[in-house]
């Protein structure tokens, strides 16, 4: 419109300098005369020579004025868009030759530009979208699509308030070219809440449902606290989607919204009112499947689970076609696709719709079963490719599965030593013709070894702490200068060294495990090494007294071997373990006796099943489930030891040692008598332990389950039994549950298991000696903050309860120490995993009368 004036205006002056010239011109009067000559004046920074060329004002040409030559002239020079005013007259008549003048003003230049209202960092961001450099012409056009484009910027971002102002001023420089200073002012408001969603229209379905369905625009709600109620356009669209998608799983096909309009309030909330069609309700008629030879239809029905007078719901049928949302999901796609069939397309076509039943064909096209050419990895540099290719489920000249796709990037992802997040295969090269194709994997490693380099007080002195743990490692180049990069690795063996000590104790570990023993089989060999050191407090010199002390040294062999039946997730795991147990004038209280040994010599088997998602840091779905069984040789079958009597004894001996200890004025012959039966109960102990006599039952189970995208909710269930063949030979002093607090065991030196409870002191749920059965149940709700490979950090709160208990005659699986409370845990492949608690004990600590209340607790390479 602007551009059309400047034409009627340029045509009324050309007219006016006729008159002037003392001719009489008039529109639709025109008259031909010869161009001789066209100047340019104004305040231009252009060459006169340019300006005419561009115009098509040709000198000698013929032109009418007025006429089409110089409305063309106009138009030329206003598109190029570098002129802010433009102007033509007649400058002189001379018979037929006329002389015209082009008086021009170039468009301002940007000289500075001041953007107010907007973090420093986003101010290159809108200088890069609106293309507002310094030396940019300013257009009422630039200006204009500038705050356009601000305003609608954040309202999709929920500040549906905002405002921008956009103010030029002009100023000269030494040239006398036109230039503007601009101030670009954004005032974002703040983010406008939905006070309430209104459907017009609706009759089908319930507004609540329909409420539900928009995922992320929901109306002020003061008990929700997991979803905002913030309005953001770009989630608002998307949810207009799931509107009808809702629809159309509930029969309505043909719904539709026909209008949705925003409401501002006085409160400063908005009111969203949608208008919706929702049109007739319509059920399933005949599922005809066409071009199927593989499967039969009732094979395929199977799949599809859809029957005739179903409701029709459109999403549905998609899913059981294909659903993209699940890699492995059971649908007809993939029951093709895990068996060679990659090249086959299936559609579902209408057929009919009448009186609103949809009789449908699902069209199959086969094609030929497709077969692995080549599979090779990429992204390796300390990874030898041998350990990956076992992991591998899709091998050349394979029949194509895309479950063993799925299946080998878990497999990869579990290993540990690739960024489970960024592996990907790419399928290549496919081939109908020849039925073939070429996947190639990609990863990218991250670091394996983990260091652990602690210092602190605790147990009445410091204690120092060095740990190391190298996750895939190469024992086969431990001669190797040239492999020492820093250490050698590729193989994908774990070995790990652990030295902590302090004054009052010493501790000495090394493992090493092989995956793969022979390389041919998923057969894992692992052995451990310790040695633990403890030494008595002297009260008089306040140090360790190290003619006191407590030794335990173990040793343990296993093999772990991962099964085909009932599936391979199954892995069957045994192993064979000694520790020694020797007291050197040792007298605690911990045990009847201070000096002898204790042996313990046992097989555990064990059944666990292992399923979760790629990411074994981060899991998403699947579950984890672990039974193992520790036992002992049942030695009082064949011993010759008559422990009934020997029990008995035991107890008359103690019966004598409570008396003397109620006796205030006990006389010469009664403590003679006491520190007799004390020396009798040590060797009647001495002889009951000296080997160890038990069986063990653990059973631990975790589920993932992700809620919605990335909030994941994991279950677990923990119980354990320690129990012994020979009632009259008693239960074991070692190998008890402690329960509470953070898990950390490290001055476990009896053989004891340290089970996490948040919300109460380390071990405080558990009686003095340990517990002999335990159970925990635990609910949580994790969310990630990042899952890059330098570092993986999630969110997560809790509740959780668990009990401890010294026989089967108190236990009760219901009465709980409950918990609940918040954590964060960071996994740096360096450090491995860390993390930090805050839980509150709801219930006492027993033997206290007042709850636990809050506890912090750091957790240190281990999950719950």
């Amino acid at each position: 419109m602007k551009t059309y004036l400047k034409h009627c205006i340029a045509l009324v002056l050309i007219a006016l300098s006729f008159a002037l010239h003392g001719q009489n011109i008039q529109y639709g009067n025109s008259k031909k005369y010869n161009l001789a000559g066209v100047s340019v004046s104004g305040n231009t920074s252009f060459n006169e020579q340019t300006i005419v060329a561009y115009s098509g004002l040709r000198k000698g040409k013929e032109i009418m004025i007025p006429g089409e030559d110089v409305a063309n002239a106009i138009k030329k020079l206003w598109n190029s868009k570098l002129f802010s005013d433009i102007e033509i007259f007649i400058k002189n008549i001379e018979g037929n030759n006329v002389f015209l003048e082009i008086q021009l003003s170039d468009l301002p230049q940007l000289n500075e530009l001041k953007i107010t209202g907007v973090k420093k960092g986003k101010k290159e961001g809108i200088i890069n979208d609106n293309k507002l450099k310094k030396g940019t012409k300013v257009t009422e056009n630039l200006i204009t699509t500038t705050k356009n484009f601000l305003i609608k910027k954040y309202r999709k971002q929920g500040f549906y308030n905002a405002k921008v102002n956009i103010n030029t001023i002009e100023v000269k420089d030494s040239l006398d070219k036109a230039r503007v200073n601009m101030v670009v002012a954004v005032d974002k408001g703040q983010k406008v809440k939905i006070k309430d969603i209104v459907f017009d229209g609706r009759s089908a379905l319930k507004a609540k449902h329909l409420r539900k369905a928009m995922k992320s625009t929901k109306k002020i709600n003061r008990l929700r606290v997991y979803k905002r109620s913030k309005f953001i356009d770009s989630a608002y669209q998307a949810d207009l989607s799931a509107l009808i998608d809702k629809y159309a799983e509930n029969g309505y096909r043909d719904a539709r919204i026909i209008s949705d309009s925003i409401s501002v309030n006085g409160d400063k909330t908005i009111s969203i009112h949608l208008k919706l069609e929702e049109g007739t309700l319509y059920k399933f008629g005949k599922i005809d499947f066409i071009g199927n030879t593989v499967y039969t239809d009732r094979q395929l029905n199977r799949y599809l689970r859809i029957k005739e007078g179903d409701t029709y719901n459109g999403v549905l049928l998609q899913e059981r076609i294909a659903d993209n949302s699940k890699p492995d999901a059971d649908d007809i796609t993939n029951l093709y696709q895990n068996h060679g069939y990659l090249f086959s397309t299936i559609n579902p076509v209408e057929v009919s719709a009448e009186n609103n039943v949809i009789d449908m064909e699902i069209r199959i096209s086969e094609g030929k079963p497709a077969y692995f050419d080549n599979v090779t990895v990429s992204g390796n540099d300390k990874t030898n490719d041998h350990v990956i290719y076992r992991e591998m489920r899709t091998r050349p000249g394979q029949l194509y599965s895309k479950s063993n796709v799925v299946r080998t990037i878990r497999e990869l992802g579990q290993l540990g030593f690739f960024d489970a997040q960024e592996l990907t295969p790419d399928i290549k090269n496919p081939n109908p013709n020849e039925g073939t194709v070429d996947v190639e994997y990609t990863v990218k490693e991250t670091g394996s070894s983990q260091i652990e380099l602690q210092g602190g007080y605790g147990g009445g002195g410091f204690i120092g702490t060095l740990g190391l743990s190298f996750n895939n490692f190469a024992i086969k180049d431990i001669f190797k200068k040239n492999a020492y990069k820093p250490i050698p690795m590729g193989d994908g063996q774990k070995l790990a060294l652990r030295l902590q000590a302090s004054r009052f104790f010493q501790t000495y570990s090394f493992s090493f495990s092989e995956p793969w023993l022979g390389g041919k089989r998923p057969v894992q060999f692992s052995t451990s090494i310790s040695h633990t050191k403890q030494f008595l407090f002297d009260p008089i010199t306040r140090g360790a007294d190290r003619d006191q002390s407590f030794n335990i040294t173990g040793i343990t062999l296993g093999l772990a071997k991962r099964l085909t039946v009932p599936d391979d997730y199954f892995t069957l795991s045994q192993a064979l373990s000694f520790q020694l147990y020797d007291l050197n004038n040792y007298n605690t209280g911990l045990f009847t006796f201070g000096n002898g040994s204790s042996r313990n010599l046992s097989y555990t088997i064990g059944l666990s099943r292992n399923n979760t998602r790629i990411d074994p840091i981060f899991p998403t779905g699947g579950s984890n489930f672990n039974v193992t069984a520790k036992l002992s040789v049942p030695y009082s079958l064949f011993d010759g030891v008559d422990y009934e009597a020997l029990n008995n004894e035991r107890r008359e001996k103690q019966q004598i040692i409570d008396n003397f200890r109620l006796n205030s004025n006990p006389t010469v012959a009664e403590t003679k008598e006491f520190n007799e039966a004390s020396t009798r109960r040590s060797e009647i102990d001495q002889e009951r332990f000296k080997w160890l006599e038990f069986y063990k039952i653990n059973f631990k189970g975790d589920w993932y389950t992700e809620i919605i995208k990335n909030l994941v909710l994991k279950p677990t269930v923990e119980f354990g039994f320690l129990g012994a063949y020979n009632n009259a030979r008693g239960e074991i002093p070692f190998e008890r549950f402690f329960l509470g607090g953070d898990g950390l065991g490290n001055f476990a030196l009896d053989g004891r298991q340290v089970i996490a409870l948040r919300g109460y002191p380390n071990q405080s749920l558990s009686s003095r000696d340990g517990g002999t059965i335990y159970n925990k149940f635990s609910l949580e709700l994790r969310y990630p903050i990042t899952l890059e490979a330098s570092a993986k950090i999630f969110a997560l709160t809790f509740l959780e309860g668990g009990a401890s208990y010294d026989n089967f005659r108190d236990y009760n699986p219901f009465n709980l120490q409950r918990s609940a409370g918040v954590g964060v845990r960071i996994f740096m492949p360096a450090f491995g995993l860390l993390g930090i608690d805050f839980g509150h004990g709801f219930d006492p600590v027993p033997g206290d009368a007042e709850k636990s209340g809050w506890q912090t607790h750091f957790i240190i390479g281990q999950q719950f």
